[in-house]
């Protein structure tokens, strides 16, 4: 029988590059498929360079406490390929079956009969199968990259479409400046579609006001029409007809107000009522988000004074959050800090590390195992860490980079592993004790 290893492995052959920004082959093969993305549940679009899977992860949990049947598309995955495709089920929604992606993703390959092809479009194509076939109220569609050209933006009518905070990261692709990549992601809007705008830079915020006026999308904006902030431990949202008291997040950091208050946004755009909202603000779960790690095989051996905390941030604006969230952890519970970091090659690592300066008494560097493009290797990226002021050495790998951190300090110790969703994959798998599965 074909596994699921099998079929994606023939995918990732389709196409000579893995990133190729275009919707005429999604098109045609959606085409030829029935068109599936045209038979989709209410779909909310999300596209923006921070904050995606939080917001989405606070959305779910708003329409799922409402009692709404909620699919989910993420990416990438952390530790197994079906995590980015959830499917709406009695018990919210759930990593699609392997043996039903299989099946669908051969259906796909049969009809593509070999053409040209991008993995990303093909798994999207399977998605949007899984997706038309099982019955649900949502779709909540996050963007793979970029919005203008991205796969999933072949979707006419959504519902609704969010944009969360926008900044420099994957220029190669999107642009040279913030402004260029914000007129990429305002892709996703669409006539007549209500967009939720996070909060954003003024230059950011000119180029969606400016785009969403030429597609005739209705913008509903931080600071104009709504606002949220932290009040006496409770998560205030105003916004210009009515004010609410809510819970603070389940996800910690500073940075989560933004999501969590872009997600109340969302909802009750979308008529979800103020229980509902409060319920997924506590319900909320997503992997690699400032988590800390329980036990496992990894968090076994450190020490029991020892935190292991994990997140998935990669850019130098998810440096800045992270090392907000840290300072604030601090100064509650003060312990010194070490950081294990792995990035991929194309980022910006100086970017990344200069916020923990003065925060963090030791950096250990590792690779990055799995990941689809090249890493940075661990001696270069210690070297750009010590560039920007920090105490960095090279580890060979993670738990050889736990037993390097644990020396920065003889008492209590709070350790974050950081830098890439990759690594963060390779982290969560080696907690549960198994190996990652190819991004």
């Amino acid at each position: 029988m074909t596994s699921l290893d099998d079929v994606l492995a023939r995918m990732k052959q389709l196409h000579p590059l893995l990133i190729d920004l275009s919707l005429e082959r999604v098109e045609r093969m959606l085409a030829e498929l029935g068109s599936p993305h045209e038979r989709l549940p209410a779909v909310v679009h999300i596209a923006g360079t921070n904050g995606k899977g939080s917001t989405t992860a606070f959305l779910r949990a708003m329409l799922e406490a409402a009692g709404k049947r909620v699919h989910a598309y993420t990416s990438p995955h952390l530790v197994r390929f079906n995590e980015r495709i959830a499917l709406a089920g009695p018990k919210g929604a759930q990593p699609i079956d392997e043996d039903l992606l299989t099946a669908l993703l051969s259906r796909v390959e049969a009809v593509n009969a070999g053409k040209q092809i991008t993995f990303f479009e093909i798994t999207t194509a399977a998605a949007f199968l899984a997706f038309a076939e099982n019955p649900a109220d949502f779709l909540l569609l996050e963007v793979g990259l970029g919005g203008r050209l991205d796969t999933t933006n072949v979707v006419a009518k959504p519902a609704l479409t969010i944009i969360t905070p926008i900044s420099m990261d994957h220029a190669d692709k999107l642009g040279d400046t913030v402004e260029k990549i914000a007129a990429e992601k305002a892709g996703i809007m669409k006539r007549g579609a209500p967009c939720v705008v996070a909060r954003q830079t003024p230059e950011v915020d000119d180029v969606l006001a400016a785009e969403a006026q030429k597609r005739g999308a209705p913008l509903i904006r931080w600071g104009e029409h709504f606002d949220a902030f932290a009040q006496r431990g409770r998560l205030v949202f105003q916004r210009e007809d009515r004010l609410l008291d809510l819970p603070m997040p389940a996800l910690i950091g500073p940075h989560q107000i933004v999501n969590a208050g872009t997600s109340v946004a969302a909802a009750l755009e979308l008529g979800i009522d103020e229980r509902a909202i409060a319920a997924g603000l506590t319900g909320a779960r997503w992997p690699a988000r400032m988590q800390l790690l329980g036990r496992g095989a990894l968090t076994r051996d450190l020490r029991p004074d020892c935190e292991l905390w994990l997140d998935g941030g990669h850019n130098p604006a998810a440096g800045e959050v992270l090392a907000r969230t840290l300072a604030d952890l601090e100064e509650r519970s003060p312990r010194p800090l070490a950081l294990i970091v792995g990035m991929m090659g194309q980022k910006d690592a100086a970017g990344f590390l200069q916020p923990f300066a003065g925060l963090t008494r030791r950096v250990v560097t590792v690779p990055v195992p799995g990941a689809h493009m090249p890493p940075v290797k661990p001696e270069v990226l210690a070297e750009v860490a010590r560039g920007v002021g920090l105490n960095a050495v090279a580890a060979e790998g993670v738990k050889e980079a736990l037993e390097v951190a644990a020396r920065a300090a003889e008492g209590p110790l709070r350790i974050l592993i950081c830098g890439s969703l990759y690594l963060a994959g390779h982290v969560l798998a080696l907690q549960e004790g198994r190996e990652t599965q190819s991004n």
